[in-house]
């Protein structure tokens, strides 16, 4: 089995990267003070936001490398593995933000960590920054340092907190403005995904391996989940799962004008495992029953 080198506390990483402990739970790592290493896989079981300047190995995912633009952030959540194993040597450089789920504790970030649903993205979902917003990306990186370099007082965290959460903050904004700019490729996913729909519930996988899943279509479009429906979601205005639902509307209202075909056949067809679900889901949409609709029509 190909081992992992996993970091459980910032100490281990800071370490691994030459330089000493800023704050048990939160550091800015330079990676250019690392010392040449090989390419390997990592989990880190804290966040890591990398800013990356140019080529580093680290930010190899998976089985695939991906040579980012200057000026590149990828943010890796708590448990996450990335990196490739391999005998190339490299020198990291950038930097990385780093920060242990137990620091948000008790504060107002802690109970909000799922709006910056970027830390589940893929590496080659990462954010692309101009260079206004690299200006204001380094200046937040400077405020968390310049704090950490501060003797710890009643103040730190509250400080530390509130420029982390302006940092995020920041990262939402840059990610909305990123998918405004790749309107065209959004909208080259969003047809792809209304033809595998349509697929889906005209072939017959519907019926054969049940209700489809968002995960499923995000798969077969090779992107993360959480990417994919941000991506809908700002395109539309409504999540793959709402699209989901209408698109399952849409074909049972065909079906149920069949007479030869019951509404429980109807329902297993779509991939229900139980009629009453479906007429649950289709009275809430549509507002009367299956068969009030069978009825009128």
């Amino acid at each position: 089995m190909e081992s992992i080198t996993t970091f459980n506390t910032i100490k281990q990483y800071c370490a691994f990267n030459n330089q000493g402990v800023q704050h048990p739970q939160i550091s800015v790592v330079d990676l250019s003070l690392a010392h040449p290493r090989t390419l390997r896989r990592m989990q880190f079981n804290f966040y890591v936001v990398f800013l990356k300047e140019v080529r580093c190995g680290d930010l190899r995912y998976g089985c695939g490398t991906y040579d980012y633009e200057e000026g590149t952030l990828v943010f890796i959540a708590p448990g996450q593995v990335i990196g490739q194993a391999g005998e190339e040597v490299y020198q990291p450089v950038g930097q990385a933000l780093v920060f242990h789920p137990d620091f948000l504790l008790g504060t107002p970030l802690a109970g909000n960590m799922e709006e910056y649903s970027f830390f589940a993205y893929e590496a080659n979902e990462a954010l692309h920054l101009s260079e206004k917003e690299r200006a204001l990306i380094d200046d937040g990186l400077g405020k968390i340092r310049n704090e950490l370099e501060r003797l710890i007082d009643k103040h730190t965290k509250r400080l530390l907190i509130s420029n982390l959460q302006l940092f995020l903050n920041y990262c939402v904004r840059f990610y909305d403005r990123q998918f405004i700019t790749r309107s065209n490729v959004n909208q080259g996913v969003l047809a792809k995904f209304e033809a595998l729909l349509n697929g889906y519930f005209r072939s017959g996988l519907a019926e054969e391996t049940g209700l489809p899943a968002v995960s499923y279509f995000a798969d077969q479009l090779h992107l993360s989940a959480n990417y994919f429906g941000d991506l809908v979601k700002k395109e539309t205005g409504k999540s793959p799962q709402d699209h989901l639902q209408l698109k399952l509307i849409t074909v049972a209202k065909e079906q149920l004008f069949d007479p030869n075909k019951s509404i429980a056949e109807v329902a297993y067809g779509l991939g229900f495992k139980y009629p009453q679900h479906f007429t649950r889901l289709f009275k809430k949409i549509v507002g009367v029953t299956p068969g009030e609709f069978r009825a009128v029509g």
